[in-house]
């Protein structure tokens, strides 16, 4: 019998909010007087906690019933999980994502490839599969999730120890699942009571080191997927009460599911993982962008010109506007490029012309 877990996208939305609150920024506004041309960099959109709390519960209600029904994990716990997401999601990206009319590209959408699987591409993969006499699907990557995958290392940090947790040892020939990210404590695990810091957004693979402590008997273990057949391969082969480790990379399911990996071993026995990275699509992330200080001419007498080059951009940013002021409505700017402003003075008094430059940069992840 199907099991069908309850929720409140408020409740959701209300921890989001008190969780988001502190980071929450305003840009400062104000404008310096005078006449200003040659501005024309969009500054990154910007989202108070509250709008990300409304932004939200409309993804979790436009979607949680889909992955229930299409993916079989429970919408509470994959809303939960789901939370770091939301909380890292580029503001422009989330408000993209809710306008898009397939789950897959509102994934895509809310990691910053949604530029890369549009909701036709999406409509036209499913078509194809539908139409193929094969049932097999692990070709199909929704969203691209496998490619431009960025590594970032955790200090090493324990997210499973059997020795630590009621059910104990693994039995012989049995498999046990667990999480790598996006939950708050891996006590439950037998791990450490933090989230180790490892709560990414639609992290693809983790990178772990995998122990196998005193099996009874010798054998081998096999980590994979979760929800996915457990492969031939051998992530770490043991002697009989060996101590033995492995470092491995596991895939982890995309969309995020209930659990991230399953540990299959031959013969009875403890296992422990330390996390030490996770693999990620890369993040958009909005320009940094500052003003140079201003060159200022003064005094330009009433009919007379003047030419103001702004200083210029420091290393590794790169100038994207030029900013001119002058002191007058009846000092005009007449050429305004690379950083040089123009102007001529029609006033009956003398009168300033100040240049800058807008230099940004793009920080990655």
């Amino acid at each position: 019998m199907a099991t069908h877990t309850r929720y409140s996208s408020g409740m959701l939305a209300f921890a989001l909010v008190a969780f988001a609150a502190s980071a929450s920024a305003q840009s400062p506004g104000g404008q310096a007087p005078g006449e200003r041309q040659g501005r024309a960099v969009a500054s990154a959109a910007k989202v108070s906690p509250a709008e990300r709390g409304q932004l939200t519960r409309q993804f979790v209600n436009k979607w949680g019933n889909y992955v229930q029904r299409v993916y079989n994990v429970p919408v509470g716990t994959w809303s939960q999980r789901m939370v770091s997401n939301f909380v890292s999601a580029d503001a422009t990206n989330f408000r993209n994502a809710l306008k898009r009319d397939t789950f897959e590209g509102a994934m895509a959408e809310l990691t910053g490839t949604g530029h890369r699987l549009s909701d036709e591409a999406v409509i036209t993969k499913f078509a194809s599969v539908n139409a193929s006499s094969s049932k097999s699907q692990s070709t199909v990557k929704f969203g691209e999730l496998g490619r431009d995958l960025v590594y970032t290392p955790v200090a090493p940090c324990r997210i499973l120890d059997t020795r630590n947790v009621a059910a104990g040892a693994i039995a012989a020939n049995s498999t046990r699942n667990f999480v790598a990210f996006g939950v708050s404590s891996f006590a439950s695990q037998g791990g450490s009571a933090t989230n180790c810091g490892v709560n990414p957004l639609a992290a693809t693979a983790v990178a772990i080191n995998l122990t196998a402590v005193t099996p009874a008997a010798a054998g081998y273990a096999t980590a994979y997927p979760f929800g996915t057949a457990q492969p031939l391969a051998a992530s770490v082969n043991y002697a009989a009460g060996a101590i033995v480790n492995n470092a491995l990379i596991v895939q982890t399911p995309n969309p995020i599911s209930s659990f991230d990996f399953t540990l299959y071993t031959f013969a009875q026995s403890h296992y422990v993982a330390d996390i030490v990275g996770y693999f990620a699509p890369p993040l958009a992330t909005a320009l940094q962008c500052v003003d140079t200080a201003k060159t200022i001419v003064e005094d330009i007498a009433a009919g007379g010109t003047a030419n103001a080059n702004a200083p210029a951009c420091a290393a590794g940013y790169t100038q994207t506007a030029t900013n001119c002021e002058t002191s007058s409505w009846l000092m005009p700017i007449v050429f305004s490029n690379a950083g040089t402003c123009s102007a001529r003075n029609n006033d009956a008094v003398p009168q300033d012309l100040r240049a800058s430059r807008t230099c940004c940069r793009l920080p990655g992840r």
